[in-house]
């Protein structure tokens, strides 16, 4: 039985011996499958929570693959996309890669090459969810300052001096240096680095962005 934690891989196909046969291919080795004939019916039930990756045939009746894939962008569901299809043509392929594509594999496939693709997804999902996770940690870390203390944090991971954020907040250095021991306590952060790699983590500073 799937859950939202686990990961699954989607085959959306609307060729029925393609469907089965690749559903059947992805379980022989314990991959979790949910297949649809209908890319509205798979548009349905994907939800922005789920973990996996899309296999999504090129050309279906109704919803096409490349349709299907910037509804799937409009929803801010962002699942790598395995594109299959027997009507590779070099525009089609162009536009897929361009709207974010993971791969594009011609039918009929070798099983290992679409195998590899599959596992090559999910781990760069997987990736991709545990910075997400990390990201949003870091998040809920700073919105614990005060607009006093954010207005600090970020000048002090940019690597300005006490002096210099009071000239920029209009402030005594004396009280620029309470707000930075607050906002230490605060992110129960040791050294000035950890400021830094906390901003960084949660996408406020770029590490080629400090200040030079």
């Amino acid at each position: 039985m799937t859950t939202p934690e686990a990961p699954l891989v989607y085959v959306v196909d609307d060729d029925p011996g393609m469907l089965e046969s690749t559903r059947w291919l992805l379980e022989s080795v314990g991959l979790q499958t949910e297949a649809y004939s209908d890319g509205r019916r798979f548009l349905a039930a994907v939800k922005p929570q789920h973990k996996g990756c899309v296999i999504l045939d090129v050309r279906m009746p109704g919803l096409g693959g490349l349709n299907v894939q910037e509804e799937l962008h409009s929803r801010g569901i962002l699942l790598p996309v395995i594109f299959v299809s027997g009507h590779a043509d070099v525009p089609i392929v162009v536009r897929a890669f361009k709207a974010g594509a993971f791969d594009f594999i011609e039918k009929p496939f070798n099983e290992q090459l679409l195998l590899d693709s599959v596992q090559t997804a999910l781990e760069t999902e997987r990736q991709r969810s545990e910075g997400n996770h990390g990201q949003q940690a870091a998040l809920q870390r700073i919105n614990t300052l005060t607009p006093r203390e954010r207005d600090v944090f970020l000048p002090l991971a940019q690597g300005y001096t006490s002096r210099e954020i009071a000239e920029q907040l209009a402030v005594s250095v004396k009280t620029v240096d309470l707000y930075r021991a607050r906002v230490m306590k605060r992110l129960d952060a040791e050294r000035l680095p950890d400021i830094v790699g906390l901003a960084i983590v949660a996408g406020m500073l770029e590490p080629l962005a400090l200040r030079k």
